[in-house]
């Protein structure tokens, strides 16, 4: 190769250098390569569903809790904690919720990571001394008394989760850097009056139940808050606690069973996450022909149909108390 073929390349590879530069710095992209985006951690799978819907573009977002998951046992790795040290904001239900969870979620506060435990914003509800919420004044389960403690299950109140939409928004918006304070504001926005219509639409729904069959039983407390919104009363549960960890002694079921008996629940509403064992064995101590109904009660589903996002979650579980309440 001659002299000026040489200086004729160098030409051409420093002109697609210089090419290729410029662009990297016009996308925003290749300039800052080493650079990411801020991250926003959340713990479980239905605010992680909201934040993503609030933060949009503005910022990473991970979801530790995977859909199909129970909050009360699930667990983070060395990594995902290691994330959670290093986030921007770390976002998280609260009230005793996530309990395998919460010292991860320490450790990020005292590695200066702001955190938001949102249930402690949103007014939140006591359980009564058999374990319902305010909602509910059944008779079954008084051995396992759980009175006092702040019910963590808010989400089945749409009003408070419009609550919640507000605060994760203002929170992102002085807590994580360089996001678009009005882009974020104009997602929440949105996120807000799809949960207020979904409100509209469930009480609506429910208005279809008679007031003198509005009466749940479920596999553990977590309807609390539904209860009270839309007048229903949570008669027990078959796990008498408001975290799948706790199990039924023989008392709880007979106590149980009579409450059952005595309010002639014509379905029990089982947590889809969780098997029906538990509920089956109610329905034949009680002797009685009891439907076992699946809800979505506290994670998002991804291998059954009706619980990707939040607003179908809720949709696919009022259709299912309404239905089985509405028969005998």
């Amino acid at each position: 190769m001659t002299a000026r073929h040489r200086d004729a390349s160098r030409r051409v590879l420093s002109l697609l250098v210089a090419v290729v530069l410029w662009a990297c710095v016009s996308l925003t992209g290749c300039a800052g390569a080493g650079e990411r985006r801020p991250a926003v951690v959340v713990t479980t799978n239905i605010l992680g569903d909201i934040v993503r819907r609030v933060v949009g573009d503005e910022a990473e977002v991970t979801v530790l809790m995977k859909p199909d998951s129970d909050p009360h046992s699930f667990a983070v790795s060395a990594r995902q904690a290691a994330v959670m040290e290093t986030a921007a904001l770390v976002v998280y239900n609260g009230l005793g919720l996530e309990e395998g969870v919460l010292r991860h979620v320490q450790a990020a506060r005292e590695a200066g990571v702001p955190a938001l435990a949102v249930g402690e914003g949103i007014d939140p509800i006591r359980y009564a001394g058999n374990g319902t919420g305010t909602g509910g004044t059944g008779t079954g389960n008084a051995g396992n008394d759980m009175s006092g403690r702040h019910d963590p299950h808010f989400w089945t109140d749409p009003r408070r989760m419009a609550r919640a939409v507000d605060l994760i928004a203002e929170r992102v918006v002085t807590e994580v850097d360089g996001v678009d304070a009005a882009a974020v504001r104009a997602n929440a926005a949105r996120c807000r009056g799809e949960v207020e219509e979904l409100d509209t639409w469930m009480e609506t729904r429910f208005s279809a139940v008679p007031p003198g069959r509005r009466d749940l039983v479920t596999n553990h407390h977590v309807f609390g808050y539904l209860a009270e919104r839309y007048g229903f009363r949570v008669v027990g549960a078959v796990i008498p606690s408001g975290t799948t960890l706790a199990s039924p002694s023989a008392s709880d079921l007979k106590s149980l069973a009579d409450a059952v008996r005595a309010a002639g629940v014509p379905a029990i509403f089982a947590d889809s996450s969780q098997p029906e064992r538990l509920a089956r064995v109610l329905a034949s101590e009680a002797g009685l022909e009891v439907r076992v109904i699946a809800l979505f009660s506290e994670s998002l589903s991804a291998t059954r149909k009706g619980a990707s996002n939040y607003v179908e979650m809720m949709r696919s579980n009022t259709e299912a108390i309404v239905d089985g309440l509405s028969e005998r």
